[in-house]
Parts: structure tokens; sequence; C-alpha cells
């Protein structure tokens, strides 16, 4: 099936493409489901604002009432395609995380053995980063492509339960963002002059304020290289 950024990238090419591959995404997507109604309801307005003609009045300035008709038409296409985007980009980071998840179920593991530190280096080396002690055990990390760059993709053992933290040094959020998606409950927070953090848990009660409380505790132990 396909992900979240794939199946915007389709739409955006043609919202009102009848493809078995882009329902199925969409039917089990709540995310999706929405981004696509605000597109939809964008290409109505947008019909309905091109529909402008200018009244046919005087004949030698029907050429201009035209133009002018156009240029309104174009302007209120504008504002709300700028509407669209601004409320589009928190819920499409989210989504893309949750997504992401379902690639590699094999991270949610309970251990309490570390990964080697050399294949932790590895993970971390794009983001230009190391990992001190006081982020927790360290069970499982990758490095993965992630909305066209690659990231760190971590499982820490906490109290609570593996938590997966990725650090998306590319994508920067002016605030917390929680979302609770697709069995994926989590929050992305984000870290000055490096991008943003998302922790999320699978499966678990896990609240916003612990959540929070195991990012803080990870950013705390990064060290930025670079």
């Amino acid at each position: 099936m396909i992900d979240c950024t794939a199946y915007r990238r389709a739409l955006l090419a043609n919202p009102r493409e009848a493809n078995p591959e882009l329902a199925a995404h969409r039917a089990s997507c709540r995310v999706c489901a929405l981004y696509t109604e605000r597109l939809l309801g964008f290409e109505s307005r947008l019909e309905r604002a091109l529909q402008v003609s200018a009244p046919d009045h005087a004949q030698p300035t029907r050429a201009s009432r035209g133009w002018l008709a156009m240029a309104a038409s174009i302007t209120v296409a504008f504002v709300i395609a700028g509407g669209l985007w601004v409320s589009a980009p928190h819920s499409s980071l989210a989504a893309d995380v949750v997504a992401h998840m379902a690639g590699e179920p094999q991270a949610w593991a309970r251990t309490d053995v570390a990964v080697p530190s050399a294949d932790l280096a590895v993970a971390l080396a794009d983001a230009r980063m190391r990992l001190g002690a006081g982020a927790g055990t360290v069970s499982y990390a990758r490095s993965c492509a992630f909305r066209g760059h690659h990231v760190p993709h971590l499982v820490v053992q906490t109290a609570v339960g593996p938590i997966t933290v990725m650090v998306l040094v590319h994508e920067s959020v002016s605030k917390v963002v929680p979302f609770d998606e697709e069995g994926y409950r989590g929050v992305i927070l984000p870290v000055a002059g490096h991008g943003s953090l998302a922790v999320l848990a699978k499966g678990q009660a896990v609240g916003r304020s612990e959540l929070e409380a195991i990012a803080a505790r990870v950013e705390s132990a990064i060290v930025w290289v670079g």
C-alpha cells in the first residue's frame, strides 16, 4: 500500500483520480481522508470562482471588465489554496511519521539489549549528532528514508514500554503537535535550530505529558556535532 506522501502527490496531480490503491489508502487513513475533503472542497470553490463573468452593459468596457473578473477569480483561487496548505502541514507530518512505522514492526520489541554503539553511530550520522547515556537504552537504531532525507529512527526502552523517537532535522514545527493516529499516540516537538523530534508509542495508554518528558530526556542527551 502507498504511504501518505505518495497518496498526496497523486491526489494533487489529479484530485478526482479513480484509483483503487488511492481509495484503499484513503479508507485506512483518517488524516488523508480529511485532506482529500479539503482538496476537493478547494476544487469546487475554484470552479465556482472561475465562472465569474463581467457584466454585459457597455460594449467598449466588456474586455476590461472581463480581465477584472479573471483577476478576481485568480485572487480567490490563491486565497483558497493558501488556506488549504496552511491548514494541512502538521497533520501531514504526523501522518507521514505514523505511516513510516508500518514498515518496521520489529522495532517495538521489549528488551534490555542495547544496539551496538557502532550501529547507533551510523544511524545518527546523517543528523550530525551523537547520543549520551541519559537517553536510556536504545534497543533499535536505523537511518531511514523519510521525506527525501535520511533520519535517525530510534527505539528507547522506558518504564512505559518501547518508545520510538525520530530525529527530524529537516522538519520544523512552531509548537508541540500531539497526534493519535492508527493505533499510535505521539507528539512532535520543535528543537531550536535542529528541526523537530517525533516521539510516539504504539497501542499503549501513554499520556502526552509522559511522551513530552521522554522527548525532553532524549533531547537533553543529544550532542550536536555539526
